[in-house]
């Protein structure tokens, strides 16, 4: 059959998906609504900024016509003098929103945009482009933007863990080359280096992937070992598979008698269970979510948010000679669990969680304070 040419555009799929999208019956919208609905469109799809410029452009010159279908017909002229972009550009970007299914044609049989008036000067109707999808799309870019989100949160906690071990492992090497020079780190030095070039400088940069968390997380264990051990005098210390409260008991040398009776005494006490400390702490699924909860993954969320809760290095070794690795992580994820559940109450009563943290790790120390009982008491609030 012989083609003939209409002098509009060519049909699209994306044209007839778009002219397929309407409104609810009876729904009106306000230009102000129109204009966020195209906001969202534009985060949602990731525009680049021309397109954001001329969808812009189209929601503000509606009329908002109580029609079923939200028509706008500016000229490339127009739109090219509002917008700053050439002609070309505006008929690139135009052609691509309709690519996306956020604008629709509504061609007249010459191809021009215009609008339909009665006798007395009243619009009817309009050739030009048709506005509805980006309003009919509206839940579809909410999901986008909150996966965007969920995404970007990733990506954020990421780069902080990236942070927090890059730091741990240069205070690490750094104090290991100011306290106890003869200690070897050329091995650990040398995968620091090699991580570094791997490791993006920028959060604007490329992804982080799980390999290269992983390596920073295992090279920071190493480096922490190693000082830990350098500083207990080259003794070994438990392993976690034989001994989850990690009681350094190479450490316990110069410590009060009263550290050392707590520190028999916690041998006795309740372990401390996974399911016993995600439940009374719930912040640990906000930061290894799907996550096993093991005593390595404890350490690791405990030394993490050691940061983040403003408590200084030094009460952090205190904590891990005083009580041990894994009960000084567990302390500082009570910390960081009682200091949100106070932000969000809105008593504010802990203005310093890092001062808190060393507070409670040495009433820990002199028996004064039970982890085990401070974790079934903030389990039992939770379930009331």
């Amino acid at each position: 059959m012989e083609s003939v040419h209409t002098g509009g555009r060519p049909l699209s799929r994306a044209a007839l998906a778009g002219r397929g999208r309407a409104l609810d019956e009876g729904r009106t919208i306000s230009r102000r609504e129109l204009a966020g609905h195209a906001r969202d469109a534009a985060k949602a799809l990731r525009m680049r900024p021309a397109l954001r410029q001329v969808l812009a452009e189209l929601a503000a010159v509606w009329g908002e016509q109580p029609w079923s279908r939200l028509l706008v017909w500016p000229s490339n002229e127009r739109l090219s003098e509002r917008t700053g972009l050439s002609e070309r550009a505006v008929r690139y970007a135009l052609r691509d929103l309709i690519q996306l299914e956020v604008v629709t044609p509504k061609d007249s049989a010459n191809g021009k945009r215009y609008a339909i008036r009665t006798p007395d000067g009243t619009i009817v109707d309009a050739f030009g482009f048709d506005l509805t999808p980006v309003v009919a799309r509206a839940g579809e870019w909410t999901e986008l933007l909150r996966a965007m989100a969920a995404e970007e949160e990733v990506r954020r906690r990421s780069f902080d863990h990236l942070t927090v071990c890059r730091r741990a492992v240069a205070e690490a090497l750094a104090g290991l080359a100011a306290s106890y020079p003869e200690t070897s780190v050329q091995d650990l030095t040398a995968q620091a280096s090699e991580l570094e070039t791997l490791s993006p400088k920028r959060r604007s940069g490329r992804d982080l992937t799980a390999q290269l968390l992983d390596a920073w997380g295992e090279l920071r264990l190493h480096a922490e070992e190693r000082f830990m051990i350098a500083a207990c005098a080259g003794k070994s210390r438990p392993h976690l598979e034989t001994n989850n409260e990690l009681s350094s008991e190479a450490c316990k040398q110069g410590f009060p008698k009263e550290a050392e009776a707590v520190r028999q005494t916690e041998r006795m006490d309740m372990p401390l269970e996974a399911a016993l400390i995600a439940e009374a702490c719930p912040v640990v699924h906000d930061f290894a979510p799907g996550q096993p909860l093991t005593p390595e993954t404890i350490m690791i969320l405990g030394t993490d948010l050691r940061a983040s809760i403003g408590a200084h290095s030094s009460a952090w070794s205190e904590a891990c000679s005083g009580l041990g690795r894994l009960r000084a992580a567990v302390m500082v994820l009570i910390v960081a669990q009682l200091h949100e559940d106070d932000v969000r109450s809105g008593a504010h009563r802990i203005q310093n969680p890092g001062g808190y943290f060393r507070k409670l790790v040495r009433l820990a120390i002199e028996g004064r304070y039970d982890l085990s009982a401070e974790l079934m008491g903030m389990r039992r609030r939770r379930m009331m």
